[in-house]
């Protein structure tokens, strides 16, 4: 299943890492822009970022599309009449774009760094935190696509998705610079927490809590995973 998921998407390669750089680099770079004398603690934030900004369009975008493509193609029922379990199918699946999205978001982040000249203290902890992290992109990415009948509403969503990560969420800039209810609603999302793991493990002490971090993207992880095996054990 790993040979044949890498040699259907090998064509959208590079079209994945062009994505990723414009999404997490580039914004990167254009909050420079926006506000061109940042403090220390401020550049940090938008550099170790850039990495997460990286992940979301690979595993809650173009995963939720090509699935969805799959699935009006009639590719996804040919998927799911080969003789393997549909676990493995599914898991086959995010193993892929778990692995194509690790060096985009590298990638993305030695860009930022070096635009900003920034100082990263690398840890150890980096390499779980960014496993979770493509994981849970995934793993909701393929939940979403298989929770979803309508292609086109699909890929609204994940358009919508797309927008609102990029203009309400606390990743490359603190938590605190929202109002109290947003930063509210932000502990419930992935979306800050991943940007918290990832931090954490490339800074020392710029961030605290980590382990709950930790904890709500397992949840989402599980979360992806539980819609994905209900939807597709129902189609059995």
């Amino acid at each position: 299943m790993l040979r044949f998921d890498f040699a259907t998407q090998r064509a959208w390669l590079p079209l994945a890492l062009a994505l990723q750089i414009f999404m997490g680099a580039g914004m990167a770079v254009i909050y420079g822009f926006y506000v061109p004398h940042l403090s220390s603690q401020a550049l940090l934030y938008v550099v170790t970022g850039a990495p997460t900004l990286a992940f979301i369009p690979i595993g809650m975008a173009m995963l939720p599309t090509i699935v969805s493509q799959q699935k009006a193609s009639g590719t996804f029922d040919f998927l799911l009449s080969l003789p393997v379990p549909r676990a493995i199918a599914a898991a086959s699946t995010v193993t892929v774009f778990t692995a194509v999205a690790v060096p985009g978001a590298g990638v993305t982040l030695l860009l930022a760094a070096w635009r900003y000249g920034v100082q990263l203290s690398v840890s150890p902890s980096v390499v779980p935190a960014v496993l979770l992290t493509s994981i849970m992109t995934a793993s909701v990415g393929l939940g979403l696509a298989h929770g979803i009948r309508n292609p086109l509403v699909t890929n609204l969503i994940t358009n919508i998705l797309i927008f609102v990560v990029l203009l309400f969420t606390p990743i490359a800039f603190p938590r605190s610079q929202f109002p109290a209810w947003l930063a509210d609603v932000h502990e419930a999302l992935p979306f800050y927490h991943m940007g918290v793991v990832i931090r954490a493990g490339l800074t020392n002490g710029l961030v605290n809590n980590v382990g709950t971090s930790y904890v709500v993207l397992a949840a989402w992880t599980l979360a992806g995973w539980t819609v994905t095996a209900w939807i597709v054990g129902r189609r059995g």
